[in-house]
């Protein structure tokens, strides 16, 4: 079997490779403000999830001229994706998203906006910038959901119940943007099934899925959970399976978007296997092997297991 990889869609959508750039819309949370709470997702750190992204005191089109100079400095890469990231990009008012949003795709070269947020987030005026914009260039919205269960659900702290996800699905495809949703294997106390739920939940509703190993950071009420030994992480063999079982029960149209992350070296407590990118890599490929799962049709023949 194949799986519809991001570089496939990429190059099947726009002819070439694409690559994306992190821009920081100088936004908080729902979580953090006091609105729903203070401390924000338990795994979440200072960042908020955009530990590489731009400096928030820069311009959009200073973001995105700086990091297009730093990948030119290593690929000859002339499309990027404008992805606004840490935090929640549509917690503002509308005519602030208005400007940066309009700022972000005013280069020719930007190609797609991607903006992260989570499903409550998203009302009447927003939806309607949403389509407003999505006619000029195509609209990618990015939910955080994690998790399907309701007692992770809680644990972690999202803040939402998941009708709030149902709902959101439901108001971008009516508007025709393309949804991707994020899934994290490895939340505590979940087991394999239930990870392998809320990957095909979410892939069955979405046009593409990241799934993301969950990382425990300094700075995050995460870590004092595991000091505290309330739960272990993943070793990268079972990762391996769970994440390859993953993609054998998602639909084969929808686009993997991500199949592993990276977290801040400076700021990772565990899992630390998950700092060593290339036997990460590899221990997936060995398992996509056995099971005969291929990245992408058009990739056949260079990912073959041999």
């Amino acid at each position: 079997m194949y799986y519809y990889s991001l570089n496939e869609y990429l190059l099947k959508t726009f002819g070439e490779k694409v690559y994306k750039i992190s821009l920081n819309g100088n936004m908080t949370c729902p979580n953090r403000d006091g609105t729903l709470g203070t401390g924000g997702c338990i795994f979440c750190g200072s960042g908020g999830s955009g530990e590489f992204s731009a400096d928030k005191s820069l311009s959009v089109t200073q973001q995105i001229a700086d990091a297009k100079k730093k990948i030119q400095s290593k690929t000859n890469c002339k499309r990027f994706i404008a992805y606004f990231q840490p935090f929640t990009n549509t917690y503002a008012g509308v005519e602030y998203l208005r400007k940066i949003y309009y700022e972000a795709i005013e280069p020719e070269e930007i190609v797609a906006l991607s903006i992260a947020t989570r499903p409550d987030c998203l009302g009447g005026e927003v939806l309607a910038l949403l389509e407003e914009v999505n006619k000029i260039k195509p609209v990618w919205v990015e939910l955080g959901l994690q998790t399907v269960h309701a007692s992770t659900a809680e644990y972690i702290r999202r803040g939402y119940q998941l009708e709030a996800y149902d709902k959101a699905v439901s108001d971008l495809r009516n508007i025709g943007v393309n949804i991707i949703t994020h899934i994290i294997l490895g939340l505590p106390n979940e087991s394999k099934e239930m990870m392998l739920q809320s990957a095909v939940y979410a892939a069955e509703r979405s046009d593409g899925i990241k799934l993301q190993l969950l990382h425990v950071l300094r700075g995050t009420d995460l870590l004092d959970e595991y000091y505290k030994g309330k739960f272990r992480v993943l070793e990268l063999d079972e990762y391996a399976d769970i994440l390859c079982e993953c993609i054998e029960r998602i639909p084969k149209s929808t686009v993997i978007h991500r199949i592993t992350g990276d977290g801040d070296k400076k700021l990772l407590v565990a899992p630390l296997w998950s700092a060593d990118k290339k036997r990460v890599l590899n221990t997936i490929n060995k398992e996509s092997c056995k099971r005969n799962i291929i990245q992408g049709s058009k990739y056949a023949a260079e990912n073959s297991c041999k």
